[in-house]
Formats: C-alpha cells, structure tokens, sequence
C-alpha cells in the first residue's frame, strides 16, 4: 500500500503534534508515510523529496515546522502537489513567527495553512482533498462531520441537566 499523505515535520520533537493528524488518518484508513527533514539542516533530502513526491504516489503533503518556518515553503517550491503548512509553537514567539513565516509565501508558490498546532485540521484539509477523486474517503468524511454534529447535540443535552439558581433552560 503506497501512502496518499506525507506527514514532514522540522524535527521529532514535534511528533507530539503531528501525531494527531497521524490518528486521523489511521481512523480514515488512508495510507500515509512520515519522516524528519529540515529546511536548514537537510536541504538537499527536502528538495529531493518534493521533487519526486508526486511519482511516488502522494497526493498531498503536510509540512510542519517552527520558528523560521521554512520547511512548508521549501517543499511547495519544489512539487506541484498541494502542500499544508502546521506552524509549531515553539519558540518565544509561542508559533506565530512560524505562523506568520508560513502564510507569507510569494506569488505561485501557494502553501495552505492552519493553526498552531492544529495537525488534526491539516489532517482533516488533506481527506478533504483526497475525498474529491476517492468516494471511499468521502463517505468516511462525511461520517466523521456527522459525528462532530452528534458531539455537539448531546453536549446540549447534557448542559440542560447542569442546574444554576438564575439559569431558565
């Protein structure tokens, strides 16, 4: 089985946030692949890598990384693929240098970006993608947002059941 998803962080130590986006994909039953690389420290492997992503199968890639965040930018400058940008907090600036690094791309080199640390959403953003040429992946979509519909209706019900002296619901 060949992975549809790259998961690249900067460094392990930000595998206590990429793993979520990991549980995601494992729920979706969609093949991925992860691996360490560096903008600075690795340039050649990170090039190397963007360039022969697409024949290799990938579809999509999620790039994590902090501080001067050049890890997202560097693979989306070398492939053709939709790339996914997670800015780590991690620094003194607690992710919005790494934030701010990923958003600001030049004109046609494109990197999609979510929150500090909101690996889950990449994750959700890279099924979506995928779930456009794969009805398989799209019906699991589509239950997963269903079961985030359900979470909320039964958090309401249990909030009626929560007694204050002046609350009327």
């Amino acid at each position: 089985m060949k992975p549809l998803v790259s998961i690249i962080m900067g460094s392990t130590s930000d595998l206590p946030v990429m793993e979520k986006a990991a549980k995601f994909f494992d729920e979706m039953e969609i093949p991925f692949e992860m691996n360490a690389l560096s903008a600075h420290r690795t340039p050649a492997q990170v090039e190397e890598f963007a360039r022969t992503a697409q024949e290799r199968g990938l579809q999509v890639i999620i790039a994590a990384a902090g501080m001067a965040a050049a890890l997202p930018g560097v693979i989306a400058a070398n492939t053709t693929l939709p790339v996914i940008g997670v800015p780590i907090k991690g620094s003194v600036l607690d992710g919005v240098d790494a934030m701010y690094s990923i958003i600001q791309m030049p004109p046609g080199i494109p990197v999609a970006t979510v929150g500090i640390n909101a690996a889950q959403n990449a994750a959700i953003l890279a099924t979506q993608m995928i779930a456009l040429s794969n009805p398989e992946v799209a019906t699991k979509l589509k239950n997963f947002k269903e079961s985030l519909k359900e979470k909320i209706v039964k958090a309401n019900e249990d909030l009626k059941k929560v007694e204050f002296k002046f609350k009327t619901n």
